[in-house]
């Protein structure tokens, strides 16, 4: 196991179709990484939810997700499900995000993953950064599209424990659904531990890795 950092770490853009997106996909690496470098610039995009109890909940998990960062979170408002129709809104909305930052990491969507708007952002945003190192996180739901990642983030099980709940907490709109509890949550980041030789942690996709072995 091979063990590679980011490099210094001062700015962050992550982004998810739907509000919950990033929390579920790496809420375990934002509590790292914005435990360890504090005033971390998180420049957060989500494309649908907006203006409503989606949103709220939203500002609220990312806000004890990230703490201690600087958090800019922008919360749009298209339809759930229907980004393929709405897609110049998204493409807009994810090169203006290009436009205003220049971040050491990118945290997205997998470009594989079943869901649609997740698979579009993902294509969007791996266009629109090119020159940035972008780790897709994955969400665990029905169509079974878990794949074989490339990258880990080692959890520790304190963090991983808060991710489950801070997951419960802060999105009560959510809790309804048969997937979206404790069991699930932990149960995945354990099967990613074991990949990792870790107790708990987040896997990532990876589609391009430029390396620096000169210096």
């Amino acid at each position: 196991m091979i063990r590679l950092g980011a490099g210094p770490l001062g700015s962050l853009v992550v982004v998810g179709a739907h509000c919950d997106d990033i929390a579920i996909g790496a809420g375990g690496a934002l509590l790292t990484m914005c435990r360890a470098r504090p005033g971390l610039r998180v420049d957060a995009l989500v494309l649908s939810g907006g203006g409503g109890e989606r949103e709220r909940e939203e500002r609220a998990a990312l806000a004890a997700f990230c703490p201690g960062a600087d958090l800019r979170l922008t919360v749009l408002k298209l339809p759930d499900g229907r980004l393929p129709a709405r897609w110049e809104e998204a493409k807009s909305a994810v090169e203006e995000l290009r436009a205003r930052t220049e971040p050491d990491l990118v945290l997205a969507p997998r470009t594989d993953d079943a869901h649609q708007d997740h698979r579009g952002l993902a294509k969007l945003v791996s266009t629109a950064f090119r020159d940035h190192l972008v780790l897709g996180y994955e969400i665990v739901k029905w169509d079974g599209d878990l794949g074989r990642p490339s990258a880990y983030q080692p959890l520790s099980p304190e963090t991983a424990e808060e991710k489950a709940r801070l997951l419960q907490e802060h999105y009560p709109s959510q809790r309804r659904r048969p997937w979206y509890d404790r069991e699930a949550f932990l149960g995945l980041a354990r099967i990613r531990g074991i990949e990792c030789h870790t107790r708990y942690a987040e896997a990532f996709a990876v589609a391009k890795l430029t390396l620096d072995l000169g210096e």
